[in-house]
């Protein structure tokens, strides 16, 4: 079944919402983003060093582009939020974009109390298949809030909103397409580990190496047995196999850096 793509007409920007999005060589899927995202009164763009068109892309949007050298993922959110010319902040990777029933809907908010906030189903796709289960399937992403009420946490990767009420629930999805294949998601998980293992060592944690086999173990039959990921074939065993990565590797990092005496130095920004 073809997905439903974002929303291409053009809508007046008449909410008073500003669409945040980061951007590094991010060309491929941002004009998607973008046009989405246009019923909200500001687009802002925080670029970190583009060398295709990613500039050029988000400036036939109308949108603003500002630039920050990258902080990592949460300070880089948090710092677009701020740069926003409204309170209220729709936050959008590049490589996301609202179906059409999730563009629609925005002019349905109710946005007169400030503490509230909206999660949306993201629905991820590795090359052009969706994936239906495992730890993807059924995710849903706090991405509408208002600034004095909520805000992106400090971590390098796997950053999230932290807001002051329990979501609620917004009609459509988000589309994500972030992996151009199988082989992607994976070296994906891996690149993440080195900024994951700093944030472990920020937080003191470590595992003991003949721990991290179980670890392992236990990620990948969660995602894949528990989760229903053998459901996908073999894009969910490939997703399954990256939580083992995303749950071991930086741990074992740690660990090695510990048995040499390296306490990892300067966490990387970027």
């Amino acid at each position: 079944m073809t997905s439903p793509g974002p929303a291409s007409s053009p809508r007046p920007r008449t909410l008073p919402i500003t669409c945040v999005v980061i951007t590094r060589d991010a060309a491929g899927h941002l004009g998607a983003t973008l046009d989405s995202a246009a019923p909200c009164a500001e687009l802002l763009v925080l670029d970190s060093g583009s060398t295709d068109g990613t500039v050029a892309v988000a400036r036939s949007r109308g949108a603003r582009v500002e630039s920050q050298p990258f902080l990592g993922f949460g300070p880089q959110k948090r710092r677009a939020c701020d740069l926003a010319a409204h309170d209220w902040i729709l936050s959008l990777d590049a490589d996301e974009a609202l179906d059409e029933e999730a563009t629609a809907g925005l002019a349905s908010f109710d946005l007169s109390d400030p503490r509230v906030c909206w999660e949306w189903r993201r629905r991820t796709f590795v090359g052009r298949r969706e994936v239906r289960h495992g730890p993807w399937g059924g995710e849903r992403v706090l991405r509408l809030f208002h600034r004095s009420h909520a805000r992106f946490t400090d971590h390098l990767v796997h950053e999230r909103v932290a807001a002051a009420t329990p979501p609620r629930p917004a009609p459509g999805s988000i589309l994500h397409h972030s992996f151009t294949g199988c082989d992607d998601v994976v070296l994906r998980a891996a690149r993440y580990a080195v900024p994951k293992a700093a944030i472990l060592r920020a937080k003191r944690e470590h595992s003991p190496a003949w721990v991290l086999p179980a670890r392992g173990l236990a990620a990948f039959a969660k995602a894949w047995i528990l989760q229903g990921g053998f459901r996908d074939g073999a894009a969910g065993f490939v997703v399954a196999l990256s939580r083992v990565v995303d749950s071991t590797l930086a741990r074992a990092i740690v660990a090695c850096d510990e048995a040499e005496g390296d306490d990892g130095g300067e966490p990387p920004r970027g």
